[in-house]
């Protein structure tokens, strides 16, 4: 979630603020979380990108309130012959992709300006990552000459002005002095070439994803027209961005032009043509406990800015939240009112017990809680220095954090020697466990996320002989053969380190942790570590 704050005088333009406009906001899925004589606030759900915006926000509760009812549809004009972005092919091992489109005949005010840099900013946030996946650059279009140029230089080759600097910088200058650039300066690190927009006039516009340039990069009141380019690693997400954009720019009274883009193939964007998904009447009834007919589920799409006929629905292109039947039957029971379902005690009964999985968690902790060992619980949460530490690439991130604690753990292990270090000072011997989730990506699964319960167990100072004894110990008090395979791995010290085999399937390590590890993390004793998978333990345990 995300909150969003909207100038009042600007709102009201809109709509008059009463009572019943201050619920109605709160019914559209929309908290309102304060309000004043000068703002509005309000909480945006993170998968409703489309509401940052006064305009986007407006286009969708104004047909909410069954005003304007329906799908949006945009005059979208064809590229010009001279608008074209050139994608190099030096790009595409650093940030590959672009989505380009031009805005004319804006009309912008104090207010509104603010309202588009808020925008761009909450985008680049959320959507993209915090600029890793998504920057976004806005620029007034008189100042550029096309077609455009998306490449690459080496640092030493890029010198321009850049937003806010009175003077040329280099490319290594930017991202030491310039505070924008010494902010995002761990996108580019250990990158030999660096992503430019280039004009035609040879003007650097833009280094992204840091900073654009001051000669074309500054909007004001004044600027008519808009020139939008969004570019980074995820070809859809950077698209449907663009879109987001370019239809809340289009609502200050502007039109849509779309850019060729030139890459492997030509194609334009924006592309803003509609999805369309399947929606039963039976479903829809029966997951909110409705008796609705098909013309009331018209009118209720209609009032979620979609269209509706025969069982297809029409989708904004923006509503990039909407990916199942589900999604539009939630939409349903928001025009139908959360206010206007009935509760209802549902008349069944069923008895509850534990389940398998915690029976068997909470065995384990007993049998290592009478080892003397002490079991911790640590956060989810994990920060991005810490899994790139541990010489791991990539881990799933959330979209907005609110702290440097932004990715899920990917194993114990990381957490387990930050506790370790945090107690460097306690009196010894430590002898620490935890049974917890870990994240990791998986394309086989529907949400792309593999949640698994792993074991970790921590003895200071000890060797992996100690160790073992305390996982052979556990896995006769649980009777399961295991067996073991000396192994090379990250972090700990070859010839002292082994995998656990259960049924030839490795379920786990254990070792001594290597001295240059525990050194980093100021830890003077030698330890041993032991992580285990619990999936294949809760498989053979009956």
């Amino acid at each position: 979630m995300t909150n969003i704050i909207f100038s009042r005088k600007e709102f009201e333009k809109h709509l008059k603020i009463t009572p019943e406009i201050q619920e109605k906001i709160t019914l559209f899925g929309t908290p309102l979380e304060s309000i004043n004589q000068e703002n509005i606030e309000i909480e945006v759900l993170s998968n409703r990108p489309d509401l940052i915006s006064l305009e986007g926000f407006m286009r969708s509760f104004k047909k909410f309130l069954g005003k304007e009812p329906g799908l949006k549809k945009y005059d979208l004009k064809k590229p010009e012959k001279e608008y074209r972005v050139y994608v190099d092919k030096s790009v595409k091992e650093i940030r590959p992709y672009t989505a380009c489109a031009i805005i004319k005949k804006i009309n912008l005010n104090d207010e509104k300006l603010k309202d588009i840099i808020n925008l761009q900013e909450k985008l680049a946030l959320t959507l993209g990552r915090n600029r890793k996946k998504i920057a976004i650059g806005i620029y007034p279009l008189d100042k550029i000459t096309f077609p455009l140029y998306y490449t690459s230089k080496e640092p030493k080759d890029i010198k321009y002005t850049p937003l806010g600097a009175n003077h040329e910088l280099t490319a290594n200058e930017i991202l030491m002095l310039h505070p924008t650039g010494r902010k995002y300066e761990h996108l580019l690190k250990n990158q030999k070439r660096y992503p430019i927009f280039v004009d035609s006039s040879k003007k650097i516009i833009s280094m992204p994803p840091i900073i654009n340039s001051e000669l074309t990069g500054r909007v004001d009141t004044n600027t008519k027209d808009l020139f939008v380019e969004c570019s980074g690693t995820d070809k859809n997400a950077i698209e449907k961005t663009l879109i987001i954009i370019a239809t809340s720019l289009a609502e200050l009274e502007g039109n849509i032009h779309q850019i060729e883009i030139i890459d492997k193939e030509k194609y334009n964007t924006p592309d803003l043509s509609t999805q369309k998904t399947k929606i039963s009447l039976k479903n829809a009834n029966k997951l909110l406990g409705l008796n609705i007919n098909e013309t009331q589920m018209t009118q209720l799409l209609s009032k979620m800015g979609h269209n509706y006929k025969n069982g297809v629905a029409e989708i904004a292109p923006w509503r990039i939240d909407i990916l199942h039947e589900v999604d539009l039957i939630e939409d349903i029971a928001i025009a139908y009112g959360y206010n206007n379902f009935i509760p209802e005690i549902p008349n069944i009964s069923t008895p509850g017990e534990e389940s398998k999985e915690s029976i068997i968690k909470r065995k384990i902790s007993e049998i290592l809680m009478g080892l003397e060992m002490l079991e911790l619980s640590t956060y989810h949460l994990i920060k991005q220095e810490e899994f790139e530490n541990y010489g791991l690439k990539d881990a799933l991130e959330l979209l907005d954090s609110k702290s440097e604690y932004k990715y899920l753990r990917p194993n114990l292990l990381i957490p387990m020697m930050r506790i370790m270090s945090e107690n460097k000072d306690v009196e010894y011997p430590q002898k620490l466990f935890e049974i917890g989730r870990v994240f990791n990506k998986n394309s086989q699964k529907e949400n792309g996320i593999e949640e698994n319960d792993n074991l970790i167990i921590s003895i200071i100072p000890a060797n992996a002989t100690e160790i073992k004894k305390h996982i052979d110990y556990l896995f006769k008090m649980l009777n399961i053969q295991y067996s073991i395979k000396e192994i090379t791995r990250q972090h700990l010290i070859d010839g002292r380190t082994c995998t656990i085999l259960l049924n030839n399937k490795q379920i786990g390590y254990f070792g001594e942790v290597h001295p240059n590890t525990l050194r980093k993390q100021g830890i003077q004793m030698p330890t041993a570590i032991a992580e285990i998978s619990l999936e294949e333990i809760y498989k053979i345990i009956n």
